[in-house]
């Protein structure tokens, strides 16, 4: 099943995801849950604001376990993470 996390930063934090990017990007790339999709998505002037994120795994659980041991999630750039059940229909990998 595929799981949709979005993840919205707290204000005025862009130093933090920068301080934190690279241990972020190391725990993506060494994740055993596939990940999908996943990018920052950003505020008007280009500015990176929260992340968004669709893995395959086989519980809410397990995403949730995944994304507490986020480098990002462990220096609270997050006011908060939103995971839910994704249904792929368009462009789907599947």
């Amino acid at each position: 099943m595929h799981f949709l996390l979005y993840c919205t930063d707290k204000p005025d934090s862009v130093g933090l995801r920068q301080a934190n990017r690279e241990a972020h990007l190391a725990h993506v790339a060494d994740s055993k849950l596939p990940i999908k999709v996943g990018g920052p998505y950003l505020d008007e002037d280009g500015t990176m604001i929260g992340s968004l994120i669709i893995v395959e795994a086989d519980s809410k659980a397990e995403v949730e376990e995944w994304a507490a041991s986020d480098p990002y999630a462990k220096a609270g750039l997050f006011a908060n993470v939103d995971i839910h059940p994704f249904n792929w229909l368009i462009n789907s990998p599947a």
